[in-house]
C-alpha cells in the first residue's frame, strides 16, 4: 500500500502546479491564439463543411511541420487509420500485426478495414510495439508465398504492421522498419498521440508508409474532432484524398464516384480551429516539457519511476506517466487521487480483454501485462 502522506503530498504538488483548488482534468485543450478569429472567418466565408481554404491550409502547414510530402485531413484518427490500411494493401480477412497495449481505435480501424489484429508484445521502455516480438512471431509462424506473407496458423495474409506511439513515446522504428523491409510488409504508424515527437531527428508518422494523427479534444492540439493522414508517396496521398472525399471525380456539376469511397472529410470549421492551434503547438510542447521536468524531479524524490524519453527519441510529453509497484498500488493511487479531484487514469486494458477481441491471436504479452498493472497517467494539460 502507498503511504497516505505520499498521496496527500502529491495532491498538493499537482494543485500547486496548476494553481487551483478546483478539479484538475487529465488533459484539457488550451485556446490561446486566433481560434475564434479563424472560426468566425470560416463562418463568414459560408464554407463551413468539407470544402474551404482552411482545410487546404491546415493540410499544407501540417505536412510542413511533420516533414511529410503531403497531408490529408480527415474526420478523426480512426477513419484515417482505416483508409491508411486500405491504401497499403490490406484486404478483408488479412491480418495486421499490432499491439494490445493501445487505445481501442487501433484494432477497431483494423476491423473496419475487414482485417484481423494480431496482438504482439510491446517494449518495456517506450511501451510501443516490440520489434523482437514482431520478429519472433514472423519467424515462428509466417512464410513468404511469392511477394506476399502468410500466417501458417490461420492461412491469412499478413499485410501490415501497425505500431502505436504510446503517450507520444516513439516506438522502436529502426527495428520495426528493418522487419518491414525484410519481409516486405508495409508499416502504418498510429501516431494519434505523437504530434511533436521525434525519432532520430525525424517526426514520427513520417517514417512509415503512412502515418495518422488525431486531434481529439484531449490531444496536444485539437480540432474538436479530426485527424490527419500523412505520407511521402504523392500517389498514395492523392488516393487518400480521393477515398476520403467519397471517391468523387472532379467535375463542375456532375456527380460521378468511381469506387466505394468514404465521407471522411474534415469540415472547414474544424480545420480553421486546427490552423490556430498549430500556431500555438511549440508553446504547448515547451510547457509540457517543463511540466515533465517538474514531475520527474518530484517523483524521483519519492522513489517512484517517472516515464521519460528513451535513447534516440524526443517525446512530446502528451500524457505524463508514472510506474507503481503493482496493481494494488495502482488502484489505490487512482482511487485516492480521483477522490481528491485529481484526474488520473490507468493505462488501457489490453485489447484482447475486450469482448470483441478475445479470440484474436496474441503472443505472451509479458511486458504489456506488466505495464497494464502499473502505469498511471497524471494531469498533463499545458500550463500557460
Amino acid at each position: 500500500m502507498l503511504d497516505s502522506q505520499l498521496i496527500s503530498e502529491t495532491v498538493s504538488f499537482i494543485r500547486e502546479l496548476y494553481g487551483t483548488d478546483r478539479p484538475i482534468p487529465l488533459h484539457e485543450p488550451r485556446f490561446l491564439g486566433r481560434e475564434r478569429e479563424y472560426v468566425d472567418d470560416a463562418i463568414s466565408s459560408s464554407f463551413v463543411s468539407s470544402v474551404g481554404a482552411y482545410v487546404d491550409r491546415f493540410e499544407r502547414e501540417f505536412a510542413d511541420y511533420v516533414g511529410a510530402a503531403k497531408a490529408v485531413a480527415v474526420v478523426n484518427g480512426t477513419s484515417g487509420l482505416q483508409v491508411a490500411l486500405q491504401l497499403v494493401g490490406v484486404r478483408p480477412n488479412d491480418e495486421v500485426l499490432t499491439q494490445a497495449l493501445t487505445f481501442v481505435a487501433t484494432p477497431n480501424a483494423i476491423r473496419y478495414a475487414g482485417a484481423w489484429p494480431v496482438f504482439l508484445d510491446v517494449d518495456m521502455d517506450a511501451m510501443g510495439l516490440s520489434p523482437i516480438a514482431v520478429g519472433d512471431f514472423l519467424a515462428q509462424h509466417a512464410e513468404k508465398r511469392g511477394h506476399e506473407v502468410f500466417n501458417r496458423l490461420t492461412n491469412r495474409r499478413i499485410s501490415a504492421i501497425m505500431p502505436m506511439h504510446t503517450f507520444g513515446f516513439p516506438a522502436d522504428l529502426d527495428g520495426l522498419m528493418a522487419i518491414s523491409t525484410a519481409w516486405g510488409i508495409p508499416m502504418v504508424e498510429d501516431a494519434a498521440e505523437g504530434l511533436g515527437s521525434y525519432y532520430r531527428g525525424r517526426h514520427v508518422g513520417a517514417l512509415g508508409k503512412i502515418g495518422v494523427f488525431s486531434f481529439n479534444g484531449n490531444k496536444i492540439i485539437t480540432t474538436g474532432g479530426g485527424g490527419m493522414l500523412v505520407c511521402n508517396d504523392l500517389d498514395l496521398a492523392t488516393m487518400a484524398k480521393h477515398l476520403t472525399t467519397t471517391a468523387k471525380q472532379p467535375h463542375p456539376y456532375e456527380f460521378f464516384h468511381d469506387q466505394l469511397g468514404y465521407n471522411f472529410r474534415m469540415p472547414n470549421l474544424n480545420a480553421a480551429l486546427g490552423c490556430a492551434q498549430l500556431e500555438s503547438l511549440d508553446k504547448f510542447l515547451l510547457s509540457k516539457k517543463e511540466l515533465s521536468a517538474k514531475y520527474a524531479h518530484y517523483f524521483a524524490e519519492k522513489g517512484i519511476k517517472f516515464r521519460t524519453s528513451v535513447a534516440h527519441t524526443m517525446a512530446n510529453h502528451w500524457l505524463h506517466a508514472i510506474e507503481l509497484s503493482n496493481r494494488s498500488e495502482r488502484d489505490q493511487f487512482l482511487r485516492e487521487m480521483n477522490a481528491e479531484g485529481i484526474g488520473c487514469r490507468p493505462i488501457w486494458q489490453l485489447m484482447f480483454r475486450l469482448p470483441m477481441y478475445t479470440d484474436c491471436l496474441r503472443d505472451h504479452q509479458t511486458n504489456a501485462t506488466w505495464l497494464e498493472d502499473r502505469i498511471v497517467n497524471l494531469p498533463s494539460s499545458p500550463i500557460i
